[in-house]
This record gives structure tokens, sequence and C-alpha cells, in this order.
């Protein structure tokens, strides 16, 4: 047949045939339970001991969630991984297994394809998964979804109604530096992001969320958990509205952690913000796709040790009339994030 270049000349066999097989994670890999029947038929059989399935999915569109020249397939396919085995984990689920479905161009090189299941499977192999069945389609623009699966073990799934006041708020991961990440890009593309904070690249195009921290919060006593998709104002407020709370976070811990970022800010600052200080609390308090968990956890929980690896940063609070959903220091009201329809 010749050298294959595109998926249109490939056809749907070959197309798959190529993604299976970059999709192949060594069975040694995985600590779960493998699927009764994998990919291959018209549904793949999985063990369920809990009874009890998680179940939530993603999509990633090309030109409104990545660019191809800013991020590889690879780059994608762990990204679509991570953003749902973050969804799993909130719930403090184990991640049991995945199904991805591609839509492409027919002109889409079929390099990429294989590219995008290299780094599916990477990605999976760090959490003990695998892909177990998905599909393929032709669509005007690349789409990348992925529907994750996870198993409870015998717990109760940690909701985002759960907080009360008295609580600790805590996070795990970190928050802004996906967004610090797209900024750099945004101003000078991956030369200039590379340049200024590689760091800060690698976060944005492959986030690596906290996934083992969701069951070991679970089993402390987390109150209430969600994962930090969109911002930390947005997804606090979402947690906040759900639980009839206000939550406020500490500024001491805001302050500590906006560090690592002022490398980027100070590059980026404008003549009203030199030092960078606003900029990165726009990206602390807005930025997304960091994919950290937030929770909450009794107080008797964290005065003995809250699970690693979080962290408190602040408190959860009676809601009070005038307020705003989530605070600093009880003041300073945390907005900004990602809205899907912005």
């Amino acid at each position: 047949m010749g050298k294959l270049v595109t998926v249109g000349e490939a056809g749907e066999a070959v197309v798959l045939e190529r993604l299976l097989a970059a999709l192949a994670v060594p069975a040694s890999v995985s600590g779960v339970e493998a699927p009764l029947l994998g990919p291959g038929d018209d549904a793949a059989v999985v063990v369920a001991p809990d009874a009890r399935v998680v179940a939530t999915t993603d999509l990633l569109v090309e030109g409104r969630d990545f660019r191809t020249d800013w991020s590889s397939g690879a780059d994608v396919g762990a990204k679509a991984v991570a953003q749902n085995l973050a969804d799993v984990a909130a719930m403090g689920a184990v991640p049991t297994g995945l199904l991805l479905t591609v839509g492409a161009p027919s002109d889409t090189p079929l390099a990429w394809l294989e590219d995008l299941g290299r780094g599916v499977a990477a990605a999976c192999s760090v959490w003990s998964t695998s892909v177990i069945g998905g599909d393929l389609s032709g669509a005007s623009e690349l789409l990348v979804s992925i529907t994750a699966l996870g198993d409870l073990q015998g717990r109760a799934p940690v909701c985002r109604s759960g907080a009360r006041p008295g609580d600790v708020l805590a996070l795990a991961g970190s928050v802004g530096r996906s967004a610090a990440g797209l900024a750099l890009l945004l101003a000078g593309g991956p030369e200039l992001a590379e340049e200024v904070a590689p760091e800060l690249l690698a976060a944005h195009r492959r986030p690596v969320p906290p996934v083992g921290a969701g069951p070991a919060a679970a089993a402390a006593g987390a109150t209430a958990m969600l994962d930090v998709s969109d911002g930390l104002g947005v997804d606090g407020a979402r947690l906040a509205a759900a639980s009839r709370v206000h939550l406020d976070v500490d500024a001491d811990w805001e302050d500590q952690h906006v560090l690592d970022l002022l490398v980027a800010a100070r590059r980026l600052g404008g003549d009203d913000d030199p030092w960078g200080y606003g900029l990165v609390r726009s990206w602390v308090r807005g930025g997304g796709e960091d994919h950290a968990l937030l929770a909450t956890f009794p107080a008797g929980v964290a005065a003995r040790g809250l699970p690693e690896p979080f962290v408190r940063i602040g408190e959860v609070l009676p809601v009070r009339s005038g307020w705003p959903a989530v605070t600093v220091n009880g003041d300073d009201e945390v907005v900004g994030g990602w809205d899907v329809y912005a």
C-alpha cells in the first residue's frame, strides 16, 4: 500500500489497527482487575466488585481546548486522560477503565493519531488503568473524548454537597500553573514558554492531577470534594452552592502558592502590574486545567493530619447574606474561571 500519510488515505480499519497498537499497555502495570473483555467487540465487559460504577466524560475540541501547533498528539492524549481521571478521583473512586472516542478530518496525519494513542497509554500507565474500548469517526475538526469508569471500593461517593461550617478547606495539587503556561503560549508561542518557564508549559500541555489523593480523602472522611478544572473561584463556588456554605481561603496560603509563577508574570506583566502579583493572583484564583482536588474535612480529621498531599488552604463558614461564595481572608472575592460557552 505504501506509506500512509493521512487517516483518509489509510481508512478506518488501518487507523483502528494502528491506534490500538499505540494504546497497548502491559498487563503488569494494572493495579485493578483487568477487563473480562477489552477492545475488539461491540462493547467491553469490565469487573465491578463494588456493584457501583463511577462514570464521567470530557470532550476536547481542536481550536477550543487545544492547538496542534502548541501541543503534540501525545500531549492531547495525556491531557484527556488526566482530566477524566481527576473527576473519578474527586468522587473518591479508583479508575478502572477508559473509553476513547476520536473524531478526525480525513486529512489528519495518521502519525498524529498514533501519537495521541501513545500519550493516552503513557498516562494510563501512570495511574494503572487502560483503554477498554471506544469509537472512531470523521469530523470537521479534531475531537477527543474519554469516558472514564471508577470503583468506589465499598466507600460512599464524596459529593460536592457535604461540606459543613467548621470544616477545613484543603487542596491537593496546584492551581494557576496551567493558566500561566497558556498565558505564555498566547504571548509568544512555544518558543517563549520554553524560554521563560518550561515547567509551566508542561503543566498546561500535560497536567498531572493527584488521582490517588481522591480515594485517600474519601477514606479519611472528606465531607465534600471536586476537581478544580475551571478555576478555584468557579469550582469553589460550585462546592459552596451545593453545600450551602461559604469558603474562605487563607491569604498566607495564596501568597506562598504564587512564588513559582512570578517568573512568568514578571515577563508578561504590564506597566500597571510590573511585579506581576495581580497577574499571578488571577491565575491562582481563576486558572483552570491543573485538575487539583478541592476538599473539605471535619476539623477533627485535620487535627490528626490531612491525607497526603492535601494541605489546608482555608475554612468552611456559614453562608451570610451579601457574601460572595468564595473569599480570601473573608474580604477579597475570588472570581474568574473558565466558561465553556464564553
